[in-house]
């Protein structure tokens, strides 16, 4: 075959490829919107489409007012942004350490939100969630930056293994101290209950506002970085050998992964499997272009978001259970399917 025609084979295999992500990102669009609807219509006081329809467009009265904007569109916005920035964090964590077990807890997000939040109930008396979110994203921030010194200290740079073995350690003992907080002072710890849990319920608009700004700065980071990630799936040589900025691109990912899963932690508490899962299905469904990889998971990851959200709300109406206890039995099953599949986990 000549050199003219692999060229013609390889940018055929691309625009097929690109023209399955594009086909696939419509899907998950108007699958979002189909969870947007469902999460503003169902609920302890289930409204029908046409009832949610007339209340936006200012038809309502003042009981479809207050369920639709007061409760039900904050709560699906802090969905939406919690899902996508995990989906991305999730993404680009396996790419950058190459494991397909990576989720963003693994550099120590989660604990390190989880402990400052303890701290904050424990010693300055905070009970609301609206006051956990500023220290739960600092929380975040301290404990990816501590991973990221210790896993770059001694000899040799900061490489995904030595990362991961750090942000498994920290976290193992930021989770221990505060699993001790809780246990020393159970009554202050019963407002951080649904937190812990993970939920989207009660989320004012200056509280999603304040975290919305860090969810886009991680995305963006995210997206100039989606280049670089591809040529360090091929390992560390071939992408310096094709003008890659190593350590610039893993400086880049930890403070994405950083701004992406502390924002969704402090927003909604430590919501497991999604950033583990989404990226999983992406890849198994559309390869292994992490410029496809990347939005793809900011699409689909607010939709089982959203999704687990509802069934939270009707499975034992009408009490709720919280969306990450809803998530985790929704991947877990998923992940089995996925691990049972040859090639699921290639990245």
């Amino acid at each position: 075959m000549t050199a003219r025609a692999v060229t013609a084979a390889r940018l055929e295999s691309r625009g097929r490829r690109g023209g399955r992500a594009v086909g696939g990102m419509l899907v998950l669009l108007a699958a979002l919107l189909l969870a947007v609807l469902l999460s503003l219509a169902v609920g302890a006081n289930p409204l029908s489409p046409a009832t949610v329809w007339a209340t936006l467009r200012g038809d309502g009265n003042a009981e479809t007012d207050y369920i639709v904007f007061d409760l039900r569109i904050p709560r699906t916005i802090t969905g939406i942004l919690a899902g996508a920035a995990l989906g991305v964090a999730g993404a680009l964590i396996q790419a950058f350490t190459r494991n397909p077990l990576a989720d963003p807890g693994i550099l120590g997000v989660n604990a390190g939100a989880a402990l400052a939040v303890a701290l904050g109930v424990s010693f300055l008396g905070l009970r609301d969630v609206s006051q956990f979110v500023w220290l739960a994203f600092l929380g975040a921030l301290v404990a990816t930056v501590a991973v990221y010194l210790i896993g770059s200290s001694g000899r040799g740079s900061a490489d995904p293994l030595r990362l991961t073995l750090a942000g498994v350690a920290l976290g193992a003992v930021l989770s221990g101290i505060t699993t001790g907080l809780a246990l020393s002072n159970p009554d202050a710890f019963d407002s951080m209950r649904s937190w812990n849990a993970g939920s989207l319920l009660g989320r004012g608009v200056d509280t999603i506002s304040s975290v919305l700004p860090f969810v886009v700065l991680g995305l963006v980071i995210a997206v100039v970085l989606a280049p670089a990630l591809n040529a360090i799936a091929l390992g560390e040589d071939i992408a310096r050998a094709q003008g890659a900025n190593v350590a610039g691109v893993r400086i880049g990912v930890v403070i994405a992964v950083t701004l992406l899963a502390g924002s969704a932690t402090a927003l909604a508490g430590p919501i497991s499997f999604i950033g583990l899962m989404v990226p999983h299905v992406i890849r198994w469904t559309f390869g292994v272009d992490q410029r496809a990889i990347l939005p793809l998971s900011a699409a689909l990851a607010p939709v089982v978001v959203l999704t687990a959200d509802v069934l939270g709300r009707v499975i034992i109406a009408p009490a709720e259970v919280p969306v990450g206890i809803v998530a985790a039995f929704i991947g877990a099953p998923v992940l089995i399917v996925l691990a049972r599949r040859r090639n699921a986990s290639a990245l």
